[in-house]
């Protein structure tokens, strides 16, 4: 077995790249996704180490050194990190000529050839879900035997045919042990979740068909293959002995309560428990649903509006009424279930109009705290297909050069820039209103905990706002 590093490579300050976030880019405020989708291969693979040089600020020549230690080192890529993520593994080859190293993630996933060829350094790259295709790699098979991955061989690139999607979840190894050994939890920080928090994946896959969404449509596919209930609670109950100080449970399945009698029943046993969870969620769960979640120790749903606007909705295929979103939210308040809602400008078919009725409809539902982001169309997404040939996407990056997220669409009657002003427009008028400035103030005087740590948000926020870099 070859002595594997995973690397989550070092990149802009403070930017999550990709290896458990969504959107990669720096956020209002910091955050850091857990790096699970290399967590769960560095589980498999024996002897090996996960390093996530973003979380714990990292530079080049902090992980250069570890290039004179392994034989294979594996990376994890995005489309915004890519360039930055290429010079890394140059100069770890540079270090060490004799070191293999591959990348993965959905951008390498949707363009393997153009990925090898941007660079001799990079000796294959694996697609979609690569878990035990890089087992395969580590334990030193031949790389024509291995599906799943694109590579060179005689002066050409060779892509070997897929590998089967893995059905049986539950043979996949804990993460939590590869958190222990090699993570520092309380690195990772997302500001709507209580710290130090951890999250899993209890399944992969989504049934939704939104053309934004990444994941779904380049490396987890459309089908919601999921863990057993009795593995999820036995997996918890190993990380509360690892890790005591944990206060909240993550799960970071794309759309967790789809298969809502499974929820229910991972909801129960983690009741018996008595830990404190939250998980993703579409605005159409039902009260008597939402109901056993709470009663069973959830305390938040993060939940993906989108927009306000049902023809945009329509549009990006959400498979979700502006209506029922509404009766969500509001029952959602009734029970004391907080909402975390993420909202996306620059949709197709957005317009000054539409705009501004999502910043309206956000305030009626009155999440507990939003996430406002542009639209990005990721290549392997239809969004990206659409731009491409309707002419909306303009040739810059996705992010600028600190790592903040730009508006690369434009469309005939709203701008790029008119896009990019909007998502400062829609955190000013969310939350410096004085029903959400008495809500954060009420709960700031609950403890010295909250009020430390959102004075402390306070001033990245608004840092955040008075210093954004112009990306229209």
């Amino acid at each position: 077995m070859k002595k594997t590093l995973f690397l989550n490579p070092p990149s802009y300050g403070g930017f999550d790249g990709g290896a458990g976030a969504r959107y990669q880019a720096r956020r209002e405020v910091r955050s850091f996704w857990y790096p699970t989708w290399l967590a769960q291969p560095a589980a498999i693979v024996p002897g090996s180490r996960l390093v996530d040089a973003p979380a714990r600020g990292f530079t080049l020549a902090d992980v250069l050194p570890l290039a004179d230690e392994y034989e294979l080192a594996i990376l994890h890529t995005s489309t915004p990190s890519f360039g930055s993520d290429v010079r890394i593994a140059e100069a770890l080859k540079a270090r060490n000529p004799k070191l293999t190293i591959g990348f993965v993630g959905a951008h390498v996933a949707v363009l393997p050839e153009p990925s090898l060829a941007a660079s001799p350094a990079l000796d294959f790259v694996a697609r979609n879900e690569f878990d035990y295709t890089l087992l395969d790699v580590a334990a030193g098979k031949p790389f024509g035997e291995i599906d799943g991955i694109s590579y060179r061989a005689d002066g050409r690139i060779v892509h070997n045919r897929e590998r089967a999607v893995l059905e049986d979840l539950d043979r996949l190894p804990f993460v939590t042990e590869v958190y222990k050994r090699d993570l520092v939890i309380e690195d990772y920080f997302i500001g709507y979740l209580l710290h130090p928090y951890l999250s899993f994946y209890t399944g992969r896959g989504c049934r939704s068909r939104c053309s934004f969404c990444l994941w779904p449509q380049t490396i987890s596919g459309h089908r919601y293959r999921t863990r057993t209930p009795e593995s999820v609670a036995k997996e918890i109950a190993l990380a509360k002995s690892h890790f005591p100080q944990v206060k909240e449970f993550f799960f970071d399945d794309d759309t967790f309560t789809d298969d809502r009698p499974r929820a229910e029943k991972v909801g129960r046993l983690l009741g018996e428990m008595g830990v404190t969870w939250s998980c993703n969620a579409k605005a159409d769960v039902p009260y008597d649903t939402l109901k056993v979640l709470k009663e069973n120790g959830l305390r938040l749903l993060l939940v993906g509006y989108e927009t306000g606007s049902q023809q945009i909705l329509n549009n990006i295929r959400k498979g979700t009424r502006v209506d029922i979103a509404r009766r969500f939210a509001d029952n959602c308040h009734k029970l004391g279930i907080k909402v975390h809602g993420t909202f996306i400008v620059g949709l197709p078919g957005e317009t000054k109009e539409t705009l501004e009725e999502t910043i309206r409809f956000a305030n009626e539902i009155n999440p507990h705290t939003i996430q406002v982001s542009l639209a990005a169309a990721y290549p392997g997404t239809e969004l990206y297909n659409q731009a491409t040939a309707n002419g909306w996407l303009l040739p810059n990056q996705l992010v600028a050069s600190d790592g903040v997220q730009v508006s690369s669409l434009s469309y005939p009657g709203l701008s790029s820039r008119e896009i990019f002003e909007s998502l400062a427009t829609f955190y000013r008028r969310f939350y410096f209103r004085p029903r959400k400035i008495g809500e954060i103030v009420g709960e700031m005087v609950t403890s010295p905990h909250w009020m430390k740590r959102r004075l402390r948000e306070g001033v990245e926020f608004f840092h955040f706002l008075a210093t954004r870099t112009e990306g229209a």
